[in-house]
């Protein structure tokens, strides 16, 4: 099997599933208990949340708990629109971000908030001067991710969290689910950030918003007592103890593992780019985990599973999308043909340059059949 599906989720690595199995059989108290069993589990999370802190720069009491990415985001909104009535009706976002934003705007416009979509640069770096001029006063929240997951089009967080720390009153939020892990991010401009642990070898199921100190949300579940007032439910010191573990992993070759996969995306790129009505959509300086490329006049679909057929594995697009486009690819490029007909390939530090060649080979043969 060749799996260049990452973006989608990892397989998880063997010393985390060992660690959620450890901290599973050796720590079965509530960690919400007050009995000694409960204390040992509540001691568990606490030093594994220390630890996931020390790694992002930031505090322990500013990680938050939550099923996945998904969850995170809409904590994020809705926790902001709603502790944050009165300060404003206006969102600003790109045209870039993942469903689990874009499926809850048409109801948050519903609410009365207007949501402006900022100007992207060719290479899809939202547009600076832009974002000063549309901020205002009236800004609630700005939600930008770190980078897009289709594209791997990079926003420059820190310039883009200076631009907005100039209005105190505004919140930032970014859905770092696709650097986290992969890359160093730096969250120092950042209010709130998302991300999930199944990106980065993580177990499904746990993941976490970033929230830091001075800003306040309303709980989107409720319902008791947890690790913090913002998100109830039973904690899981397995889970959690085994996201401590994955982001260690992760951070351990971080610089090792991205210099690797972006010579490889580089031998794809150099590999395909002369194939016949083939576009690269992924911008060059793009993050090298993602390639996204078009194949004019052939469905995505079609070709996804002919690659099945040879037990190789890509995907068309985001794996939560509903659409029948890319949204990401037609902002990036304004050509409906290219978002119809795109394809993600998404590489990892487990990729080898066999299983690349294999890929290409596998690739020009199955387009070559499809044409003719």
């Amino acid at each position: 099997m060749i799996y260049l599906d990452y973006s989608a989720t990892t397989p998880v690595n063997k010393k985390v599933l060992e660690t959620f199995d450890k901290v599973s059989l050796e720590f079965p108290g509530n960690p919400n208990s007050l009995h000694k069993l409960g204390l040992e589990s509540n001691k568990l999370i606490d030093a594994a949340t220390s630890h996931i802190a020390q790694l992002l720069g930031v505090k322990k009491d500013e990680i938050i708990y939550t099923s996945g990415a998904t969850e995170s985001n809409n904590t994020a909104f809705y926790g902001v629109l709603n502790k944050y009535k009165e300060r404003g009706k206006e969102i600003i976002t790109t045209k870039l971000e993942h469903s689990s934003i874009n499926s809850n705007l048409d109801y948050i416009k519903s609410l009365g908030y207007k949501v402006i979509y900022l100007k992207l640069n060719e290479d899809g770096k939202i547009d600076l001067e832009d974002l000063k001029n549309k901020i205002n006063n009236n800004t609630v929240l700005v939600s930008i991710a770190s980078v897009n997951s289709e594209t791997g089009v990079r926003q420059d967080i820190n310039e883009i969290g200076k631009i907005i720390k100039e209005y105190p009153r505004c919140i930032f939020h970014s859905d770092m689910t696709q650097s986290i892990g992969k890359v160093k991010e730096n969250l120092r401009f950042v209010d709130l950030a998302s991300f999930s642990a199944q990106k980065f070898y993580g177990l499904k199921g746990i993941g976490a918003l970033i929230k830091k100190e001075n800003i306040d949300l309303e709980p989107l579940i409720k319902g008791g007592k947890s690790t913090t007032i913002y998100r109830s439910g039973t904690p899981s010191p397995a889970l959690i103890a085994s996201v401590s573990k994955a982001l260690t992993l992760a951070y351990e070759n971080i610089d090792k593992h991205y210099e690797y996969v972006k010579n490889l995306n580089n031998y794809l790129r150099e590999n395909i780019k002369n194939i016949d009505d083939i576009h690269i959509n992924s911008p060059e300086n793009a993050l090298p985990y993602i390639l996204n490329i078009s194949v004019y006049g052939i469905k995505p679909e079609t070709l996804m599973h002919a690659l099945e057929e040879k037990n190789i594995y890509i995907s068309t697009r985001t794996a939560c999308s509903q659409d029948d486009y890319s949204k990401a690819v037609y902002a990036l490029t304004n050509n409906m043909e290219y978002a119809k007909t795109s394809l993600r390939i998404s590489l990892s530090y487990l990729t080898t340059k066999e299983e690349i060649d294999e890929f290409i080979k596998a690739f020009k043969e199955i387009i070559k059949d499809l044409r003719f």
